[in-house]
Order: structure tokens, then sequence, then C-alpha cells
């Protein structure tokens, strides 16, 4: 068995990781800055080789792989060095204390094909492994809640805060089992013994399926407690680390309904067998393993960098007193929305399109590119409009109307949706379809009465009250509105002129398009549209 790996760092937690890879067979050097401890670790690993430097140990080309278990204000800049020398890497938790230093490991790792994986150590339990398993085949149920408590009386840190030493354990847990990133984090916390030090906090993550989680960690605890708890609507399961004998529970308790009020039935817990396994030997194997096969690691440097996206999130939370952060990718805008207005999500709104003051576009809105929406305008819910619509100031485009391309409302023109209103009597389910086709135009203070379709290229004047269909290219107006004549697809109107074979015909003064007109229909015979 090859001898290929150095740690460094030999202190609290890196001599078990000395003493797996030396039990392992694989050890080969040993690098720490605390000359004491080497000197103890020279006596007790007679055979492994203590480096006078950092760079006397990354210089040695028989180490291929480079573990590292310092404090965390170091993990950026060590870890590069070690990628920059071409070893694999696996850094302790978390892979660093900024965002864009971990980015930065990953690119490096990728570029120099390198081995790069973080310690998050509960992903190689097996108790942990088997709730993934029990959650993936659906024995739990839909997932409704995840709590995690990691507690204990010191080791107080000044480096790092309580967040950044303890929650990175149950946040890769959370999302090992989940599988999914949050939408938001918040967290409140407690600083004690420090000023600048967070002792207590309280996280809470907000994930789209709907699961909520809650992590409460602290250093600052009368005992140790390592327990996470995962709330199915089937059944309940408890990983409880710090229980000598059995590690994982499950709980089948049932609430009942009785007079329309829950009863929980209780059940007692039933203890799940694991494998009786070291999840640091198992880690420490797993790295073996990829350093050999090449294959990415499942604690790879994408791992802990989602990790570390929520700890920055949580930590900003913190520093504003528990305002919620939201991690949702920001895309960038290809359309203008004024400061005063508000799109609810989800909407979607095409490339080019403006939105100006104090208009409100309500959810599952589709617009269209290049479009026009005014001042004081109000959108949806659930409203279709199409490419170059033009809304004018003070509309409203209530659900159920549907404006396609090239359509233009102007100012203070009405939908409306219900036939027959009653404050009293909701009519939510009785809303009638409006369609404006291509192109036509809606002029202002007109009114629309639901239910109708208004044609291609038509023209409503202004203060029209329209009651029933408008034919294509038809201008109509009055109260209520009838049909005056006809428009051309520029907004001139035509002048049509009855031809021999007895059909009325005419050209556009404008743009030289031509019309012929069956009974109430009127259609171009050329031009381009």
């Amino acid at each position: 068995m090859k001898k290929n790996i150095a740690v460094i760092g030999c202190g609290y937690w890196g001599k078990n990781l000395v003493r797996n890879f030396f039990e392992m067979g694989r050890l080969l050097a040993l690098f720490d800055t605390d000359k004491d401890r080497l000197a103890s670790f020279r006596d007790k690993y007679p055979d492994v080789f203590i480096a006078e430097s950092l760079a006397r140990l990354l210089s040695d080309t028989r180490i291929q792989g480079v573990v590292i278990s310092t404090p965390a204000a170091t993990h950026y800049s060590l870890a590069k060095e070690a990628l920059t020398a071409n070893k694999d890497v696996l850094v302790e938790k978390p892979i660093s204390l900024h965002y864009h230093e971990g980015e930065e490991l990953v690119a490096l790792a990728k570029e120099r094909k390198r081995i790069l994986m973080v310690g998050h150590i509960l992903l190689y339990h097996p108790a942990i492994t088997k709730l993934k398993e029990m959650v993936n085949n659906g024995e739990l149920g839909k997932i409704h809640y995840i709590c995690s408590n990691r507690l204990n009386l010191g080791r107080f840190r000044t480096e790092e805060n309580i967040l950044w030493s303890f929650a990175p354990h149950d946040i890769s847990a959370i999302l090992y089992l989940l599988n999914e990133m949050p939408d938001s984090v918040s967290a409140h916390g407690g600083n004690y013994l420090h000023a600048d030090v967070a002792d207590i906090t309280v996280s809470s993550l907000n994930f789209h399926s709907g699961v909520r989680a809650h992590i409460f960690v602290s250093w600052l605890h009368p005992y140790k407690e390592q327990k996470l708890v995962v709330i199915g609507d089937k059944k309940m399961a408890l990983f409880d680390d710090v229980n000598p004998k059995e590690k994982l529970f499950i709980y089948e308790h049932r609430i009942n309904w009785i007079l329309r009020f829950p009863v929980p039935q209780l059940e007692p817990a039933k203890p799940i067998g694991i494998e009786a396994k070291e999840p640091l030997r198992v880690e420490c194997e797993h790295f073996v393993d990829c350093m050999e096969s090449r294959k990415p690691p499942l604690t790879d440097g994408n791992e802990g960098l989602r990790v570390l996206k929520i700890l920055e999130a949580c930590q900003k939370s913190l520093e504003a007193r528990g305002k919620e952060i939201s991690l949702k990718e920001k895309v960038e805008k290809k359309f203008f929305v004024h400061e005063t207005s508000r799109i609810d999500e989800p909407c979607e709104i095409g490339e080019g399109t403006k939105i100006w003051h104090f208009s409100h576009i309500l959810k599952n809105c589709k617009i269209g590119k290049n479009c026009v929406i005014g001042q004081d305008v109000s959108i949806g819910p659930n409203v279709s409009i199409g490419h170059n619509v033009k809304i004018q100031n003070n509309v409203s485009v209530y659900e159920g109307v549907t404006l396609e391309d090239d359509v233009f409302c102007g100012p203070s023109m009405v939908f409306t949706n219900v036939i027959n209103p009653r404050s009293h009597w909701p009519r939510k389910d009785e809303y009638q379809k409006t369609l404006v086709k291509r192109g036509a135009s809606l002029g202002a203070n007109s009114t629309i009465v639901c239910g109708v379709t208004i044609g291609r290229y038509a023209f409503v004047g202004a203060g029209a009250l329209v009651n029933k269909d408008v034919p294509d290219y038809a201008l109509v107006y009055g109260v209520p509105a009838k049909l005056q004549g006809w428009m051309c697809y520029c907004g001139v109107k035509l002048n049509l002129s009855t031809s021999p074979d007895s059909r009325e015909t005419g050209e556009c003064g404008n743009c030289g398009r031509k019309y012929h007109k069956y009974g109430l229909a009127v259609s171009e015979i050329s031009g381009i549209e």
C-alpha cells in the first residue's frame, strides 16, 4: 500500500486524521507550526516524515494528497498552495471563510485536474447514509420540517463564531437529505463571552419545496447534544449522534382527527440498525478512493461552496439582526421596471419591455418583448400580453383578458371580466374572456365589456362602449359602439368604393395597401404585414 498522504495541522481534530491515515498505511508526512506537538508525534509515529517547513512538504514529489486541519481562517491559503503544487486536497470545513475564495479553489482544482474534497463528516456517517436512503425511497413520506441541535460547552474560539464552527455539519447534512438549496435564510444569535463572536445562533432555512429547517448551535450549553430530527407526513426520524448505543430512531406517531381536532397518537421509538463504522474512517477511505479513481468526492468543492453560500447568508442575517436573506439566483433583467412599481413572482416579462411608475404586475402574467406599460397600470393575475403592446396610463387589464401583439390601449380605457358584478356575491368562477387581436387600437376612455373579441387592426374610438364583437379592420365608436367605417393596417381610415363586379375595394392613401370587402369582412389583398 502506497504511503502518499501528508497531514497539515495535528491539533484537536488533526490528530484523528493522522491516526486514521496511519492505520490505513497511507500516512507519509506531517507538518504543524507547533514544534512541541510535532516532537510528540515524532515519538508516536517514528516512521512518518516530519517536515521542517510547509514548502519542504509541498515540494516532496512522493506526496500526492494533502489533508488540511488548521484554523478555518487558513483553509483558503493552505488549500491554494497545495493545489498549486499539484496535490489532491482534503480540507476541513469550511472550505473558506469567503465565497469568492472558495470559488477560486474550485476553479484551481478543475484547472489542475486535482481532487478537492471538504471534510463534511456527517455525510459519511452510516446513520445519515441510512436516513438519506429512507428519505429517497419515501419511507418518511413528504418531508415537512428538519430541526438540528449541535450543543456543547466549549471549545471557545475567537477566529470564527459558533455559526462557522458548528453549523457547517448540519447545513451539509440538510442539503444532502433534501437535495435542494434554500430560497432564503435568516439567523439570530447572542454574543456573551466575546463582544464580536457569537456563542449561540439559531438559523432558519426556507426551501422552495415547502420544507423548513432550523439549526440551533451553541458552545455555551451545560451538556453535549447532537441531534437531527426529520418530520415527514408518514414517519418521523431522529439521528442522535451522542447516544452511545443506538444512533437512528423512527417514530410512527399518527395524527387522528377527532371531532375535527388533531389528536396525536404516540408510538414508541424504533431503533434502526446501522453499520458500526467510524465516520471519519469512511471519509478518509473515500478521499483515498477518489485519489486513485479520480472520481469526484461526495463532498467536493462545489458541495463546499453550497454550504459556504448559506453560511455567508446566515452571517449577513446575523449582522442585520435576523433579516431574511434571499439565496435565489439573481437573473440579469433585460427589461426596465421603475422603482415604484411592483412585480409579483412568478411572472414572465420579455426583453426590452418598460414598466413605468406605480404599476403592478400580478403573478403568473406573461408579457412579451418591447412592450410599454404606462403609469398606474394594473395587470393580472394570469393575463397574457403579446409583443410590442402599448398600455397607456390608468388602465387595468383583468384576469380573462388576452392582448395579442401590437395592441394599443389608450389612457384610462376600461376592461371588465364579469358581466353582472355584485360586491356581496363573488363571481370569480364566472370570469368571461376578452380577446383583443393583433394590431387593434382601443381609444382613450373606451370600455370593453367582457366576453367580446376585438378583431385584427380594428379601431375603437375614444369613449366608445363596446358590447359585441368587432370585425377585423373595423372602425367603431359611440355608446354603444357601432360600425362607422374601416381602418387600414397603418391606422388611416379607408375609403371603399363599389367595383363593377359589385365588390367594395379601396386603397390606403397613406401606405398603399389594398383591401376588399365581402359582407362585414374586410381583408387585405396586397401589402406586407
